[in-house]
């Protein structure tokens, strides 16, 4: 290859992976892990211990950051698991279409159109749309994104 070609780098995440391998006695309470495939943040831990011999068992509850049901599951503390990368961004709301659909903009200018009003929390959707007023107000909203999903899980008005 010559020095003087030029290159069109569209994406700079270098395929990078929606989830990191992690021992599970390394997640913390109020860290994430995936459990039943689903991006969750973890709201307590316990430790169960068998026997004198055998790897501690953690337990986790969580809650999935999309849909706000609660899991639970069992690993060794020792043994693998996922968590999940989560990003969250601020956009301000340009327009809110018929189908819930919203037209975000970010600091550079640069626009969003395929995120929806939540569903979940229930009214948070009526909330949004009462405070943005037809574009009378300016509501920043944040989105969350985690293994492919985004969703609105916040919002202000400024």
């Amino acid at each position: 290859m010559s020095d003087d070609e030029d290159y069109a780098i569209e994406n700079s995440d270098a395929g990078a992976s929606l989830t990191i391998p992690c021992e599970a006695g390394q997640v913390k309470k109020g860290g994430y892990m995936m459990i039943k495939g689903k991006p969750c943040k973890v709201l307590s831990i316990s430790v169960s211990k068998t026997g004198s011999m055998v790897t501690p068992n953690a337990i986790f509850l969580a809650v999935d950051i999309f849909t706000g049901k609660k899991l639970e599951d069992m690993v060794p503390s020792t043994h693998g698991t996922t968590v999940p990368v989560v990003k969250k961004t601020e956009w301000e709301i340009i327009d809110i279409g018929d189908e819930d659909e919203l037209t975000l903009m970010d600091e550079s200018g640069d626009q969003k159109t395929d995120v929806n009003l939540p569903t979940i929390p229930e009214g948070m959707d009526k909330k949004i749309r009462e405070a943005w007023n037809e574009g009378e107000n300016q509501v920043m909203v944040t989105v969350q994104a985690a293994v492919g999903l985004e969703q609105v899980v916040a919002f202000k008005t400024l």
